[in-house]
């Protein structure tokens, strides 16, 4: 049985504390992610939002933004942003498109290539930029529809000039601090 984003929301009014995508027609629940890719994901949402915001380019969300995608799943990206030109005001609900940019951030129980699919995903329904930060490894791969990945880790600048022009990131800054 194929189910709805309908029966995806009844079922999130019983579980409201809990995450939730719909796949082809399979509802995912999505476990906690690891303290350290949170942060990390953070740390993404904040940097985005601090270049984004003050130059009114769009808007940044995350990973509770749930995007109702064209082949008519749900998901939720762990940060995204969507040009200001495309979503004039943030929905109530479910965002009724692809967004810009979609970023995934490997947690413990993340499988590194479902996360993979899961961009591609996002490509071919629209996306422009998508980003896989792996902090296991230490990189970030930064994918667009029908080309390689482009892979930057420590002592490289993430940047997105196709729509963030003059945002630069030293990957070595996105990664979870430790103090002395």
């Amino acid at each position: 049985m194929s189910l709805t984003v309908q029966d995806l929301e009844k079922m999130q009014q019983q579980y409201p504390h809990h995450r939730m995508e719909l796949v082809k027609g399979n509802i995912i629940v999505m476990s906690p992610s690891g303290y350290e890719s949170d942060e990390v994901a953070a740390e993404v949402i904040r940097v985005l939002g601090n270049w984004v915001r003050p130059r009114k380019l769009g808007r940044v969300a995350a990973s509770s933004a749930g995007f109702r995608l064209p082949n008519s799943n749900l998901r939720a990206p762990d940060a995204s942003f969507v040009r200001a030109e495309r979503l004039r005001r943030s929905p109530k609900s479910y965002a009724q498109l692809a967004p810009d940019l979609t970023v995934e951030v490997k947690s413990p129980s993340d499988d590194v290539e479902e996360l993979r699919e899961k961009i591609r995903e996002f490509l071919a329904l629209g996306t422009g930029v998508g980003i896989l930060i792996n902090p296991d490894d230490r990189i970030v791969e930064v994918y667009y529809p029908e080309k390689e990945a482009l892979i930057v880790g420590d002592g490289d600048i993430l940047t997105v000039p196709e729509l963030l022009p003059g945002w630069e990131v030293p990957v070595s800054d996105l990664w979870a601090p430790e103090f002395d």
